[in-house]
């Protein structure tokens, strides 16, 4: 008798690999950051308060701090897990079948684009400058365009299911 042969998936490409990466630094850096402005647990400096009066409609740190914790922080844990894993849920199918692509795709995508506006805002009302802007726009920046190399978009594929039962009607393309 001969061994029994398991199926082994292919690699990830390294594009695939390099996005999941920023989005984990994303992700955990803003979840720490989002609890820092949220809470005031000031693990470095607090803004001063006077950085409040130029942004209109913010009068605290609190609504800045959850868009950055649960947005961004959360937002790029769960586009991280998706890309890695490319879980096959029924909410998200109507992304999928307007993208062709696994819902991971389009989540990375808009988080890379709502960075950008979120750096480009920090830049407009927030006086001074440091090196996070450079830093987490180039993360913004990466993020919008490691989706749109070939080998992210042919691993997130997703194509029409043959298979009856399937809740969404796509299935990914191995």
């Amino acid at each position: 008798m001969g061994k029994p042969t398991t199926a082994v998936a292919p690699p990830r490409p390294a594009a695939v690999r390099t996005t999941i990466g920023v989005l984990l630094f994303l992700g955990i850096t803003a979840v720490l950051g989002g609890i820092e402005l949220t809470f005031g647990l000031w693990m470095s400096a607090q803004p001063p308060g006077d950085w409040l009066d130029a942004i209109p409609l913010i009068d605290s740190w609190v609504l800045p701090g959850l868009v950055l914790g649960a947005g961004f922080g959360v937002g790029s844990l769960v586009a991280a897990y998706g890309m890695l894993r490319r879980p096959r849920t029924a909410w998200p199918s109507p992304v999928e079948r307007l993208t062709g692509r696994h819902w991971s795709w389009a989540m990375t995508e808009l988080l890379g684009l709502g960075m950008l506006a979120w750096i480009g805002l920090e830049v407009v009302y927030l006086p001074e400058r440091s090196w996070l802007e450079a830093l987490y726009g180039g993360v913004g920046v990466a993020l919008a365009l490691l989706p749109t190399l070939p080998s992210v978009r042919r691993y997130l594929l997703v194509a029409p299911s043959r298979r009856p039962g399937d809740a969404d009607g796509a299935t990914l393309v191995r």
